[in-house]
């Protein structure tokens, strides 16, 4: 062949892949940013669906809702069992104080906290002796929870957010306040350890003692927002008071003012139900055994609605699926997405897909998990694949300098033992990755609480992310080179310990939960 007529013929190749990807590529981000699906979506899933506490009827909806949307758009979508979990179903919370006045207090029932079984508990609270001498001392004073409500939580000494108080106090009264408070939690814990119980054993202890309910305060250190998790009880209702209105009623209990209250707490317990991951594919046409995943948790803790922890990721994924299926209708690699369940209890619905899904994972190009909140992305670590650097700078090279240029790499990582699904994957030596969002004070108010709802959901930061990780999607599945999963030797040192980091190791999911 005629060398001179080869070289023209090749850049006239290379020059119409270029045009043909970048078209792709500004396809995505005007769909994206002029006709997106995201507010929709957020109103199905958090509006209409709510919660998704696995087990609940609601988790099942979701996972049912998710396969309609898919179906919708032509993408191949289905729920796939992976394990079972004690059924349980949210009733309505209603918390009255009666004497010695009248308020409604704000409060809710923990995750399978048992029921009042249709009928409302009215009894007058009491609270910990504060002052407990030893386990025997706290033995002897059991008794007395008989027919009673009993505060188990620290009262805080301010509901105030301490960067209300460094805002607005002197620096002498912002270090006072530091100080009385520190000091108060270490009382408390102190108090608390010689009861000789643990947190479960206590609630135990009481309802056994024959206490009518347990009262608690999990305040997440920020204005009106507390965390909700699950119930330590067995036959008597848990319920959390708001900072403001524990504390109300603590301070009437300490200073002898014989607080009632009346607690409605309804709940439905449903048996063992199945519990299932759902899982979308968009098939590849050339390398159709080779995977490109997208990832997160369709879970949530249910005191709210799940907005960002994880409906944000939910719907995000969702959209990415959609853009991608309209202008890459037929991707080089297989692309998947999983909604996993039971993210919430330790990864379960991802590591049971790990187990289940080895011909997916052994031949794992790359998958990406999103999972800390409604932010921007902000971080991406190479989680300690020695190669990592090499593909991922190639495909952030075609995203956007708007996005692209706020994000901090950091090669070759660390692997995540946990914290999100990436890290079922990383655990076994698949490339797994975390697109990580800056905080909107994720932590405080909105990370498994009681105001993790749509209103605090970011729509343009989450188009961002839908942009970013479509063109990543796009680029794994049309790079010609198949990633590496060869593992950093050795790899970085562990700030915390100052030792070099270890690879984490996997964990088996619990496909039989809540029954303990």
């Amino acid at each position: 062949m005629n060398r001179k007529l080869l070289l023209p013929s090749l850049l006239l190749f290379t020059s119409s892949f270029v045009f043909a990807q970048d078209k792709v590529i500004d396809n995505i981000v005007k769909e994206t940013n002029e006709n997106s699906q995201l507010e929709k979506l957020a109103h199905e899933l958090l509006d209409v669906i709510g919660p998704r506490l696995v087990g609940s009827p609601q988790m099942k909806q979701a996972n049912d809702w998710v396969v309609k949307k898919y179906t919708d758009w032509n993408i191949s979508a289905k729920n796939e069992k992976w394990g079972e979990w004690r059924g349980w179903q949210r009733g309505i919370t209603h918390i009255d104080l009666v004497s010695p006045r009248l308020r409604t207090l704000e409060g809710t029932q923990l995750a399978w906290s048992p029921s009042t079984n249709g009928k409302p508990i009215k009894a007058e609270a009491i609270i910990l002796p504060e002052n407990i001498i030893d386990s025997i001392a706290f033995q002897k004073w059991l008794p007395n929870v008989k027919g009673k409500l009993v505060l188990i939580s620290q009262n805080q000494p301010s509901g105030r957010p301490e960067k209300n108080w460094e805002e607005f106090a002197t620096k002498e009264l912002f270090e006072k306040f530091k100080k009385e408070k520190a000091e108060a939690t270490k009382k408390f814990a102190q108090n608390l350890a010689k009861t000789g119980l643990k947190a479960k054993e206590l609630a135990l202890a009481l309802e056994n003692a024959g206490a009518v309910a347990i009262i608690i305060n999990n305040w997440s250190q920020g204005f009106g927002v507390d965390k909700v998790f699950g119930a330590n009880t067995k036959k008597v209702p848990t319920v959390d008071l708001s900072v403001e209105d524990y504390g109300l009623v603590y301070r009437l209990v300490k200073y002898g003012a014989k607080p009632v209250l009346n607690i409605t707490s309804e709940s439905k317990e449903l048996g063992l139900v199945p519990t299932f991951n759902t899982v979308a594919e968009i098939k590849g046409k050339e390398k159709p055994n080779e995977y490109v995943m997208l990832s997160a948790h369709l879970d949530s803790w249910d005191a709210a609605s799940g907005a960002t922890d994880n409906g944000s990721g939910t719907i995000m994924m969702m959209e990415v699926m959609r853009v991608l299926k309209k202008f890459y209708p037929n991707p080089k690699r297989t692309i998947l997405v999983g909604h996993w369940g039971s993210e919430e209890q330790g990864l379960n619905g991802s590591r049971a897909f790990v187990e289940d899904h080895p011909e997916i994972v052994g031949n794992l190009q790359a998958l990406f998990n999103q999972d800390n909140g409604t932010g921007r992305v902000v971080n991406l670590g190479g989680q300690g694949f020695a190669k990592a650097k090499d593909f991922l700078t190639r495909w952030l090279a075609k995203v956007p300098d708007t996005i692209k240029n706020q994000i901090k790499t950091s090669f070759p990582g660390v692997p995540g033992a946990g914290g999100s699904d990436f890290a079922s994957f990383v655990a076994v030596g698949a490339p797994g990755f975390s697109l990580s969002s800056t905080s909107w004070d994720y932590g405080t108010y909105t990370w498994h609480t009681n105001r993790d709802s749509y209103d605090k959901l970011v729509f343009d930061e989450i188009r961002s992310n839908v942009i970013l990780a479509a063109i990543m999607v796009y680029m794994a599945c049309e790079d010609p080179e198949k990633t590496s999963n060869e593992r950093s030797n050795p790899l970085p040192t562990n700030e915390r310990t100052g030792k070099p980091s270890t690879w984490p190791e996997q964990k088996k999911a619990i496909r039989k939960g809540g029954i303990d």
